[in-house]
């Protein structure tokens, strides 16, 4: 056996243990077709409907013959859009960012496939945004992630795709409503310390979410939210390849951490607006007891608010 096959066997009874039954949940077929569910009645077609699904009342209403359609009770279809720019390939505590990433999606595909669900993927890596396309079963998830495993570190290149491109390519993949997540470390560019304003994958996100139900997964390195007390370093930015070195004075790293705490408040507000689920990963915390906190804290926020409506 492989060690990339070990790892992903590893990965699968870590999720099949610790998380089984904390995602699942109950779907509804979204398009019309052979099912067990009652539809909207319409006018019968001679030649085209089937006598069986004659509805009577509505006919004895209307006197005009109607059947009534089926709602399919079809499979979920979930998609995730990892993030494998070279921001990703950083870590300094027990993982990489990439390790994580792998983690996230790995997590949602194999409570998705216990399920029968179909998950694809798209990956930003390099100039490109590969697709995946989804499929049911357990070898072709160890398929897709077995790819994101293998594949090589990110490269400085001139043009490469962002997170807002690709979640408009996300959006575009599949019009089905269903589940998609999207796992980055939403870092941009250009970004701006002031919290209140639009990143630029903030609209695309709103667009996606306003259509699918949707979870955003922001992975972090500690050292990115503060840097260590060591002098003089080093630092080379991934994205693009400059070196700088950097005296890490007391004052520098003041100004660093309250920058980072500013970036990162706004990545969680725009979330917020956005209207999605944020779901935090850190490289020197247990991703698998942060998944299982955020998905007991949702289900206990779903539950008051029933309440509070349904008094």
């Amino acid at each position: 056996m492989s060690t990339a096959e070990q790892a992903l066997r590893r990965l699968e009874l870590t999720v099949t243990r610790r998380l089984d039954g904390l995602l699942h949940g109950a779907h509804q077929g979204l398009l019309p077709g052979t099912g067990s569910e009652a539809g909207d009645s319409r006018v019968y077609v001679p030649g085209e409907d089937d006598v069986r699904r004659m509805d009577w009342n509505v006919t004895a209403r209307t006197t005009v013959p109607h059947v009534r359609d089926l709602v399919a009770d079809r499979e979920l279809e979930t998609w995730a859009l990892a993030d494998l720019s070279p921001s990703m390939d950083f870590g300094t505590a027990d993982t990489d960012k990439r390790d994580l990433v792998v983690a996230a999606v790995g997590a949602i595909g194999f409570l998705s496939s216990r399920m029968a669900d179909r998950f694809g993927a798209l990956v930003i890596h390099d100039e490109h945004i590969h697709r995946m396309p989804a499929r049911t079963g357990r070898p072709a998830l160890y398929g897709l992630l077995s790819a994101l495993m293998d594949a090589p570190r990110g490269q400085v290149v001139a043009d490469p795709p962002d997170l807002a491109e690709g979640i408009d390519v996300l959006a575009a993949t599949r019009r089905r409503r269903g589940m998609r997540v999207i796992v980055s470390d939403f870092l941009d560019a250009a970004p701006t310390l002031d919290p209140d304003a639009e990143r630029p994958w903030e609209r695309p996100l709103r667009r996606l979410s306003a259509r699918h139900q949707t979870l955003a997964v922001e992975v972090i390195d500690p050292r990115e939210l503060e840097l260590p007390d060591v002098g003089r370093v080093a630092f080379a930015d991934p994205e693009t390849g400059k070196v700088r070195e950097v005296h890490l004075s007391p004052k520098i790293r003041r100004d660093y951490a309250e920058a980072a705490a500013l970036q990162r408040e706004g990545t969680r507000l725009a979330l917020r607006r956005a209207g999605v689920g944020h779901l935090v990963l850190r490289t020197d915390r247990d991703w698998v007891f942060d998944v299982a906190q955020f998905v007991l804290r949702q289900r206990r926020m779903s539950h008051l608010a029933h309440r509070k409506v349904n008094p």
